[in-house]
This record gives structure tokens, C-alpha cells and sequence, in this order.
């Protein structure tokens, strides 16, 4: 079992990176938020904790900077019909913090709006999760999102922006913030300009 990966990041792909370790380059597929975050890295050092998946036809290295991802990828694989591919597009969607909400908030719209799920999909991952997700494996500082964030985020994403952009711009607002929809929704798009 390959649980982690430290060399230089040789290259970025489509939806992977190559990292070279003691003279052999390694494919490893990463959430975007992973290959945004590693874009101007090119000759540098990285760590990664992996997993490594093997089936019948084929080898694949998945990699992950920080922990909380690398675990929920991990609970996502637990999910029947869940396979690796469709567990690192809800993490390239959703973030973290994001996915686990929608699991503790039974908002099984959030979770469907991952490429390659369906409602009925994002409904078994919160049944199945739902009491596997402990407050240690909940990043930090996770705060639950209310009804009226959760319209501010749906404005955001019918804007066009991603679910990672529209959560970055919803916990750029101020604590104290009116709770009126339409100024939450002026200041997230304040996040951008």
C-alpha cells in the first residue's frame, strides 16, 4: 500500500500530476483544488498522502495536501456505487467544509450538483455517512450553513461561479453581516472584485 508520496512535481495534466520520487515519475490524480493549489509548483517538493487503488484493469494513485480531503475520498469509497473517480470529482467540486455540511444538513441538491451524480446517488452518501463523519474528521472551524447561506450559495453557483469559489466568498462575509439575502449576496460578490 503506497499512503504517501514526497518528491518533485514533474508535471501537470488534465486531471493528474506527475511526481518524481528516486528517479521514477508517478501519476497521481488530484481534486482540482490539489492541482490549483500546486500549479506553480513545477520543481518543487511536494507530500501528498495517497491511496492506491487497484482493480481489475487498472492501477491508479490518488493524492491529496491535506488530511481532511484524503479522508473523506476515503468514506466516499465506503459509499456503494462510489468509485474512485466519482469520490475525487465531489471533492473537486465540493470542498471539504461544503461536503461535510450538506452530509450533517441532509442537502442532498448540494451534493447532486457533482458531475456524475445523480439525486438518488447523493441521497445513499448522506445515509451512509451521515453517522460516520466524526467532529475529527470535520476541518476546523466548520460552521454550519444556514438556510440563508444556502440561497447566497445558490445565487452564487446560478451565477456561474463554482461551489468552491461561492464557499471561499460566503465565509469572506463578516459574522455580523445583515441577514438579508440580497446584501449577503452583495458582499460575496464583493470576494471576487
Amino acid at each position: 500500500m503506497i499512503v504517501s508520496v514526497h518528491g518533485t512535481l514533474l508535471a501537470l495534466k488534465n486531471q493528474s500530476i506527475v511526481v518524481q520520487v528516486g528517479g521514477v515519475g508517478l501519476e497521481v490524480f488530484v481534486p482540482r483544488t490539489v492541482f490549483n493549489e500546486l500549479n506553480t509548483q513545477i520543481g518543487h517538493p511536494v507530500n501528498l498522502r495517497t491511496s492506491f487503488i487497484v482493480r481489475e484493469d487498472s492501477m491508479a494513485l490518488y493524492g491529496f495536501v491535506r488530511e481532511e480531503e484524503h479522508r473523506i475520498f476515503e468514506l466516499l469509497l465506503g459509499v456503494s456505487g462510489i468509485g474512485p473517480r466519482l469520490a475525487l470529482a465531489a471533492l473537486s467540486t465540493l470542498t471539504p467544509e461544503t461536503l461535510a455540511n450538506a452530509i450533517q444538513q441532509d442537502d442532498p441538491d448540494l451534493i447532486a450538483r457533482v458531475p456524475g451524480l445523480g439525486k438518488k446517488s447523493a441521497q445513499k452518501i448522506i445515509l451512509e455517512l451521515k453517522g460516520k463523519l466524526l467532529p475529527s474528521d470535520m476541518p476546523p472551524g466548520l460552521a454550519a450553513v444556514s438556510d440563508l447561506d444556502t440561497e447566497v450559495l445558490a445565487a452564487l453557483t446560478t451565477l456561474g461561479y463554482s461551489i468552491i469559489e461561492a464557499q471561499a466568498a460566503l465565509q469572506s462575509i463578516p459574522r455580523d453581516a445583515s441577514q438579508d439575502v440580497e446584501e449577503r449576496i452583495v458582499l460575496a460578490l464583493a470576494y471576487f472584485s
